[in-house]
């Protein structure tokens, strides 16, 4: 019988270099078919973590797991495998600039399947009026504007009704009614088609609305975890900061660094 875990981060510690971890000894777990949110400040270590269930990167210690299969980056036909299981909307998008809507949406279908032009143009068709751009199919990438792109890459993400979505900052750029509708529309694909969601994002609000559960990461490490009920109630310090907006509190807003005088060469 299947695990409810469909990915599991297990004490996972990581950095670009051996001078500066960006996450450090991360434990979480993304119940299938659910919508799980991953939250916190800007450069905490989100996308990194998403690059890690991808395989981008191999951590420096800990395991992660998919599907209950532990994931090996440089396990090549492994990689293929899984990333055929997934969908990835990418923070800017990551659209191809020479191709046509249509086309951008298309590429996985023509990359990952057999499926003959008839039936890839109906399934194109079908994502672009999910994201309600269907009548902009043949306009090229530089016709169209910031938010429409990141529509454009959502149904791109969609297209080979993928197991598990992960969502690298959906709401950025979007004006309001399209981020209200870009948040339906994430809990009702995964609701129809049963779908594990991942979203990193540092919109609470959106995120709050719709997801199942909620991590929420400061300075590489897991603060806070729970529905969005239970971190509302939270007391934890760092935990109020960041859902309140509050410039004053445990994270800071200056990246470490030497103090300034020392930086200019000033003397007291």
């Amino acid at each position: 019988m299947a695990s409810d875990d469909f990915i599991t981060v297990d004490n996972v510690t990581f950095g670009y270099d051996a001078s500066r971890m960006i996450l450090s000894d991360i434990t979480a777990s993304f119940k299938r078919g659910k919508v799980s949110a991953i939250m916190g400040g800007s450069g905490c270590g989100k996308t990194t973590l998403l690059r890690l269930i991808g395989g981008v990167y191999a951590a420096n210690k800990g395991s992660l797991t998919f599907d209950g299969e532990v994931i090996n980056p440089r396990d090549k036909a492994q990689m293929f495998r899984i990333r055929r299981r997934l969908g990835m909307l990418f923070q800017f998008g990551a659209l191809f600039t020479d191709l046509t809507v249509y086309e951008n949406v298309a590429f996985p279908l023509r990359e990952h399947s057999n499926l003959p032009d008839a039936m890839i143009r109906d399934i194109v068709l079908m994502k672009l009026n999910a994201v309600g751009l269907r009548g902009a199919a043949k306009l090229r990438i530089s016709e169209v504007s910031g938010g429409m792109m990141r529509r454009i890459a959502l149904a791109r993400a969609i297209a080979l009704d993928p197991e598990l979505i992960m969502y690298d900052e959906p709401f950025a750029g979007l004006d309001p009614i399209s981020m209200g509708m870009t948040a339906n529309l994430i809990r009702r694909l995964n609701d129809a088609t049963g779908a594990t969601s991942l979203i990193v994002s540092h919109d609470v609000h959106e995120c709050f609305l719709i997801c199942d559960y909620a991590y929420l990461i400061s300075g590489g490490r897991i603060v806070a975890h729970g529905t969005p009920d239970e971190l509302r109630s939270s007391d934890e310090p760092e935990v109020r900061q960041f859902i309140n907006g509050e410039p004053d509190g445990p994270v800071k807003f200056h990246y470490p660094a030497a103090p300034i005088e020392e930086e200019l060469g000033v003397r007291g």
